[in-house]
């Protein structure tokens, strides 16, 4: 994981709002995540969490405001425009199909070919292969085992896999250790630290802060749709971020933006 720096952030969300009829679900959002930083999004339910991973990966388009990707405007209509620019999203159902095996699935939708007649299973093995071992994915017993037969942990590795097989530099993960055991939790967090240890810019959203405060570099939180503050997570602790994420607001942060320091009692 990195420490703050001074470059251009990879995507920006400048004063982006989205509405839904009368339901402002967003409202003048600015956000910044970089390359190499695990960016942690945090809020209670009917926050905009969810409207704002899918304004980002194309499922929804902004109302207003604009989206910088590598400090250029862009328009996000779809998910294949988003995947272009390099930005993959792993939802909570991990859109895995059980009765493939993990080569099928990384490549479902994009499989190689030689000369567009026959799937070229070798290269497609050897990519899926050479992805899991990047990430140190080393639970699975073979490449070629069917999806329904992995665990949780192994199921959500495989989703990370697919996401970074391609040329991307974003990965957004939706609530990845849901439902997840003590060590399969672990082995996700891993894989989330590798990541932005690879330089991939990593959007976490969670409702497990022990999940956020072991990975994120940087805690964004959401109220009612809109950022009420990022902030190192260095300069967060549990009970800041829940007063946050319950009331906008912290009477726990000073002035300065950090955790206020309790005062010495004699």
């Amino acid at each position: 994981m990195s420490t703050e720096t001074e470059t251009q952030p990879l995507l920006r969300l400048d004063h982006v709002s989205k509405n839904f009829g009368p339901v402002q679900a967003l409202s003048d959002v600015n956000l910044e995540l970089r390359a190499g930083e695990v960016t942690a999004l945090i809020g209670d339910n009917g926050a905009g969490k969810s409207v704002t991973i899918k304004t980002i990966s194309g499922i929804h388009g902004p109302d207003s405001g604009q989206i910088y990707w590598e400090g250029r405007p862009v328009r996000i209509r779809t998910p294949r425009e988003a995947a272009a620019l390099g930005i993959e999203t792993v939802f909570q159902d991990l859109a895995l199909c059980n009765n493939l095996d993990i080569v099928q699935n990384l490549f479902l939708g994009r499989e190689r070919t030689n000369h567009g007649i026959t799937l070229d299973e070798e290269a497609m093995e050897k990519s899926a292969a050479e992805t899991l071992a990047s990430l140190a994915v080393t639970t699975v017993r073979s490449i070629r085992q069917p999806v329904a037969s992995l665990s949780g942990g192994q199921r959500q590795s495989v989703a990370i896999a697919k996401a970074v097989l391609w040329n991307t530099k974003l990965v957004i993960m939706d609530e990845p250790t849901a439902a997840l055991g003590v060590a399969q939790t672990a082995m996700v967090l891993s894989l989330v630290k590798r990541l932005a240890g690879r330089g991939h810019a990593v959007m976490l959203v969670s409702h497990n802060m022990n999940d956020v405060f072991e990975v994120a570099d940087r805690i964004a939180v959401l109220f009612l749709g809109r950022v009420v503050a990022v902030l190192p997570a260095a300069d967060l602790d549990r009970q800041i971020a829940v007063d946050l994420m319950t009331t906008g607001q912290s009477t726990r942060l000073s002035t300065n933006g950090h955790a206020a320091k309790e005062p010495d009692r004699a």
